[in-house]
């Protein structure tokens, strides 16, 4: 790429790993592993079931599953044990790196929560939005399945005389311009909040009927993620100081005519399915946990990685501290980059404000078995 002269040209990304010791780790020992023991061991549960000699993702630096299923045997073991032992258990086994994006360790972590809704079978009003069920005709691709230097890129679109084309835009689909109007998983009373699950990638409906729904990602339309609030700040709607999911809907709100237009600039569409069980499921193929788990970029950190999480923001804090384990157990259309993480909060009116005004810099370790690189 040409630059103009005297313009530095921008370092393409790079994640580089630097050895550290867990006493450099910020507040390391301060954490309640306990709290963390419950998300790493279903990791652990899915990492016992993978072939031995496969690759640990993307991260080459993380070996094999064979090396991670004897550290998880061993968890397994102490999972029980008090806080001391597990603190003890992880600096035995384990080898913290910090991780940078080229010479920088520092960047953005942002929140996500389980959206709470209301809803419907059958459409009437109030709830007249509905949430799509993925079509049969969505093909999915992980490019990494065809050439390796793509693993964790993904595209998706339709298959029309034998070649894969685009799928339709989220404006398509909202407004009825798509073939499968009849693939309604369910309605909802609100457009906005039918939006918002979608960046979320799970929720809580209360049903009309009195019963509860839970809701998860099934698959997503091609379209690259696109955020709306970026749009926003274009205009002159929003600062970028002030930008956040409260002020966003805060703004849809007062502006209802534009709501359909600024939402639409998102051309991402994300299809749901009913799921059971006592969370959310992430990327990883495994509930996730509040304030445990962590949303990564696919293409860059393996699902099932142990980080040690420092973020910088002083007054927002976690229950204990911001510097805690955390497991990469998600991704998100947004979240690109060596270092950029998206907390998980979980459910509730405090996981939606502590997760809408996140947006700090902060730092992370990936904790690797010691068998891997000495």
């Amino acid at each position: 790429m040409l630059v103009s002269c005297g313009e530095k040209e921008e370092q393409p990304d790079k994640l580089v790993l630097s050895e550290a010791i867990f006493s450099e780790l910020p507040n390391w020992g301060n954490d309640d592993f306990e709290g963390f023991a419950p998300a790493f061991l279903r990791s652990c549960q899915r990492i016992m079931k993978k072939p031995s000699d496969e690759n640990f993702g993307v991260l080459k630096q993380a070996g094999t599953y064979g090396d991670w299923q004897v550290k998880c045997a061993k968890f397994i073991d102490v999972i029980s044990a008090d806080n001391a032992s597990l603190k003890t258990f992880f600096e035995e086994n384990f080898t913290p790196y910090q991780i940078s994006n080229n010479n920088n360790p520092v960047g953005l972590f942002t929140g996500y929560y389980e959206a709470s809704l209301k809803g419907a079978r059958i459409k009437k009003p109030p709830y007249i939005y509905p949430l799509y069920k993925r079509p049969d005709d969505l093909i999915m691709v992980q490019l990494g399945d065809f050439r390796e230097e793509l693993n964790g890129n993904r595209i998706a679109g339709r298959v029309k005389n034998g070649r894969l084309k685009p799928y339709e835009a989220r404006e398509d689909i909202v407004s009825g311009n798509w073939p499968h109007n009849d693939k309604v998983l369910l309605w909802v009373d609100d457009a906005v909040d039918a939006f918002f699950v979608q960046i979320q990638g799970s929720g809580l409906v209360q049903m009309d009927d009195g019963s509860t729904l839970r809701i998860g990602y099934a698959g997503q339309n091609g379209h690259p993620y696109y955020a709306i609030g970026r749009e926003l700040i274009n205009m002159g709607e929003l600062s970028k100081e002030k930008v956040s999911m409260q002020s966003i809907r805060a703004w849809l709100a007062a502006n209802p005519d534009k709501a359909d237009e600024i939402m639409n600039t998102n051309k991402s569409y994300v299809f749901f399915r009913e799921i059971t069980g006592d969370g959310p499921i992430g990327a990883e193929g495994v509930a996730l946990t509040a304030e445990r788990s962590l949303a990564v970029d696919r293409t860059l950190i393996s699902y099932g990685l142990p980080l040690w999480v420092d973020i910088e923001h002083p007054t927002d804090k976690m229950d204990k501290n911001n510097s805690r384990l955390m497991i990469a157990q998600d991704t998100g259309g947004a979240i690109r980059g060596a270092v950029r993480g998206d907390v998980f909060w979980g459910y509730g009116q405090r996981a939606e404000d502590k997760a809408g005004k996140m947006k700090y810099n902060g730092k992370y370790w990936v904790l690797l078995p010691k068998v891997i690189i000495h």
